[in-house]
């Protein structure tokens, strides 16, 4: 049959190079830069909005630690927490082994972000519209990281654009090796088309400012409703999974659609406030007391 000739053969080094027993992998450069994109865009955003650095300076730390430990922490607690809860130094000892969960890096800037807008009292949607912008497209580099490293893929599956990912069959030959979803890529992209419509109403429509709240919801529907049904499409992560309605991802996602919905509600109906207080502005420079 034709469809025996349409797919990926997929057997990329996840390593991107290696001194003595220092490794760089890409999915760890995908982070990296996901962090650094994010400094870069609050930064413009600063620029734009007419005030000073200070504020982006601390809430990048804030922001930072929160998606690094929390995506760690989220793995461990959500993922295999009957592991971790009888060796809990291997929650730092291990993480070069993987397991980073998106939801638990949500959770870990929703948190960094408050303790900004709070040392700053500014007003927190502020941080929730723009954060979206690089969290989408760095979701999107993030995924593709997996995808090197040939982890959370799909089902089998007979589609034209289906990956034989090699490495997770070692000493198998090609033939023998399942076509699956590339459900990496299928976040990937959604995430994409998020990222471009939340820069064209940020910079286009100026909805930061004109309706603050919105930019969030989006975002949210933008990431967690496409995680939510493209789970159906992956293999489970882990064993306990097995025979479960909904996967931990799709259970973990509920929480930010309906937060999605009822943010989308609020802003419809202008509940939300948004501005940097005057002190913050580029010709005043003090820290706050």
């Amino acid at each position: 049959m034709l469809n025996d000739f349409l797919y990926v053969v997929w057997d990329c080094d996840p390593v991107m190079f290696s001194i003595g027993a220092f490794e760089l992998r890409y999915y760890g450069l995908a982070w990296a830069l996901t962090l650094l994109l994010g400094e870069r865009f609050f930064t413009a955003f600063a620029k734009r909005e007419g005030f000073g650095s200070q504020i982006i300076e601390t809430g990048f730390v804030w922001i930072a630690l929160g998606a690094v430990l929390g995506a760690r922490l989220g793995h461990c607690l959500f993922y295999d927490f009957s592991y971790y809860i009888v060796r809990p130094w291997e929650i730092i000892t291990g993480i070069r082994d993987g397991g980073m969960a998106s939801h638990g890096s949500a959770l870990g800037m929703l948190l960094g972000m408050w303790i900004t807008a709070r040392k700053y009292k500014m007003p927190y949607v502020w941080w929730l519209d723009r954060i979206m912008i690089p969290v989408s497209i760095g979701g999107a580099m993030v995924r593709i990281g997996n995808l090197i490293n040939s982890e959370i893929v799909g089902h089998v599956t007979d589609v034209p654009w289906g990956f034989k990912f090699v490495r997770n069959f070692p000493n198998i030959p090609i033939e023998n090796i399942p076509v699956q979803h590339p459900s990496q890529l299928y976040e990937a992209l959604c995430y994409i088309v998020t990222f471009v419509i939340l820069m064209w109403m940020y910079y286009k429509m100026d909805m930061g400012r004109r309706r603050p709240g919105i930019m969030f919801g989006i975002g949210l529907i933008g990431i967690f409703v496409t995680r939510f049904f493209i789970e159906f499409f992956k293999v489970n992560q882990e064993a306990f999974e097995e025979g479960m309605l909904l996967n931990m991802g799709q259970m973990l996602s509920i929480p930010f659609i309906i937060l999605s919905v009822w943010m989308l509600w609020q802003a419809a109906h202008g509940k939300f406030r948004v501005g940097v207080p005057d002190k913050y502005s580029k010709e005043q420079k003090q820290e706050p007391k």
